[in-house]
């Protein structure tokens, strides 16, 4: 079994124990309160006694001596007497408050009625305690003191139960905040640790490509001196091959550098929309641009990022390039700004070029992966650390009618 199933069993059986506690507590709190009923039921000879408990207004029988569908009425006229009783403060008998009833006829067969509230140690009224007898009755001052003294014992194990109820969801609450803090601080170890060992394979790819570029200059130089020698057109075209080669090898190691190299930010406010316009004006005059044309349109003219300049140009450069490669001279590329909400706002590129195979389209943003003959494969996945790195979102959604790139970043007010 894997740490984090071990962990889900942990929850689980814990889960399971606290709500086992719990529905002891509220059946022993219930066997307790019956047994309070019982005892008035006996001490005053009474035909029904019932606690009742008021939770927002809303008034519930929370034990009754018989039972309640043995006892009398179905109706609540209880809540009207037990409102009649918070009011009072004092015992009531029911010939002393019937006329305060709006339907007596509720009071059945009931004549005679004995009240107490039920005060806990601070005062407050939490519910109270009714003994309702057939046959009227007069109870000793001795008897009175009693029930007095049980409502008073049934008004502290209730607030006892309420706090014990409120306890185990603070408890709960605080559990829930413990483990959403370790989970917030695993992954926050855990891209530390990422981080760090980018930072190594950084290093490590620095000194590799260093000890590369070095002969790799001088073989370029070597191509180029004998270029310059050969002139035979056969050996100038495989000496053209080789430095092509030479070059895409060049641009290769500048890539992976790039890759590999931790994304240090440095962040400035930016007017997006005002970035792109100048930005989309100068790609105008890339070689891939030749005979194709971007169109940048936005619904809010002033929208602001916190972003590095330099890396967010080299994320949209490579966008705007990989668009205008994908369609044919005379067509039209769209840029278009959109704010989802208050707090993100989402930029999109779209190219109505041939669809992305679905197959290819979750590697896009792998290393080398690539669907171009010449490409190193490593554009969208340096334009995806960037991103990342901006606490941003990357997505690219590709059909029939073309392909967009989606870039979402955080707006600042």
């Amino acid at each position: 079994m894997n740490l984090q199933n071990s962990q889900s069993v942990e929850q689980q059986r814990y889960v399971l124990e606290s709500l086992a506690e719990l529905n002891d507590q509220a059946y022993i709190l219930s066997r307790y309160l019956h047994g309070i009923t019982c005892e008035v039921c006996q001490l005053l000879n009474s035909n029904w006694t019932i606690i009742t408990i008021c939770e927002e207004g809303d008034w519930q029988i929370l034990a009754s001596h018989p039972l309640l569908h043995e006892a009398g009425p179905e109706s609540s006229f209880h809540t009207e007497l037990s409102a009649i009783l918070l009011q009072h403060g004092l015992l009531q008998h029911i010939d002393d408050v019937e006329h305060h009833l709006d339907h007596q006829e509720q009071l059945g067969s009931y004549t005679y009625s004995l009240g107490v509230p039920l005060r806990t140690i601070y005062g407050r009224v939490i519910g109270t305690l009714y003994a309702f007898h057939q046959h009227p009755c007069q109870h000793s001052s001795e008897k009175i003191s009693i029930v007095q003294s049980l409502a008073e014992r049934t008004a502290m194990a209730i607030e006892n139960y309420q706090l014990y109820q409120q306890k185990r969801l603070s408890d709960q609450r605080l559990e829930q905040e413990i483990a959403t803090g370790l989970r917030e601080l695993q992954a926050i170890q855990s891209k530390l640790a990422t981080q760090e060992r980018l930072a190594e394979i950084g290093e490590f790819t620095a000194l590799i490509i260093h000890e590369i570029r070095n002969p790799l200059t001088t073989i370029e130089m070597g191509l180029n001196y004998a270029k310059k020698r050969l002139l035979n057109t056969s050996d100038q075209k495989r000496l053209a091959l080789a430095l092509n080669e030479s070059q895409r090898l060049k641009q290769l190691l500048t890539e992976i550098l790039l890759y590999t190299k931790p994304q240090v930010l440095k962040r400035s406010r930016l007017n997006l929309g005002d970035f792109l316009s100048e930005l989309l004006i100068q790609l105008k005059d890339m070689p891939e641009a030749t005979d194709r044309q971007i169109e940048l349109t936005f619904t809010q003219p002033d929208i602001h990022i916190s972003a590095d300049r330099d890396k967010l140009k080299q994320v949209f450069i490579n966008l705007v390039r990989n668009a205008f490669e994908a369609i044919s001279p005379g067509e039209k590329i769209r840029c278009e700004i959109s704010s989802l909400h208050a707090e993100r706002v989402c930029i999109h590129i779209h190219n109505n070029g041939e669809p992305i195979p679905p197959e290819i389209l979750p590697h896009l943003t792998t290393p080398f992966c690539s669907t171009k003959p010449s490409g190193t494969g490593l554009g969208l996945a340096i334009v995806k650390r960037i991103i990342t790195a901006h606490d941003g979102e990357l997505t690219i959604h590709s059909s029939a009618a073309g392909t967009t790139v989606s870039v979402q970043l955080s707006i600042v007010p």
